[in-house]
């Protein structure tokens, strides 16, 4: 019950995804401890108001981590997920790095022909707008 479900598989998966959970969980618990050590309530002073923020980003640490061992571990419909994902991604053929420059390049010519087509007709319409009289000369 409480052991991993489907153990050493997905292995990468399931541990990037803690990780990136964990790291969140840990932003939340210091947001909450800066957001509760700064609160001021009438009768009780700063001292005991940090041990309350304290214990507060732990209790929220020790939760997140349950869950997220919980959804990353145990929970069977989230791990075949994972598990899946890591199979799908073993799939993938992955481009070569010259395939990568080259489909780089063409994006930037393209970008900038665009760029200087569309440049181009906006000073054509612009002067053509000012002529009319429908533009100021001055924008």
């Amino acid at each position: 019950m409480y052991g991993l479900y489907r153990p050493g598989e997905g292995y990468w998966t399931r541990v990037m995804t803690a990780i990136a959970a964990g790291v969140i969980a840990l932003i939340g618990a210091g947001w909450l401890w800066n957001l509760l050590r700064n609160l001021r309530v009438g009768f009780i002073d700063n001292a005991t108001m940090t041990y309350v923020a304290g214990a507060s980003a732990a209790v929220l640490v020790l939760a997140c981590g349950a869950l997220i061992y919980w959804l990353v571990g145990v929970k069977p419909g989230s791990v075949d997920f994972l598990v899946a994902t890591e199979v799908e991604m073993k799939a993938v053929n992955w481009s070569t790095r010259r395939e990568i420059f080259g489909s780089t390049w063409i994006v930037l010519m393209l970008s900038l022909i665009i760029t200087l087509f569309v440049s181009v007709f906006d000073l054509v319409f612009s002067y053509g707008f000012v002529r009319m009289g429908v533009l100021d000369a001055g924008i």
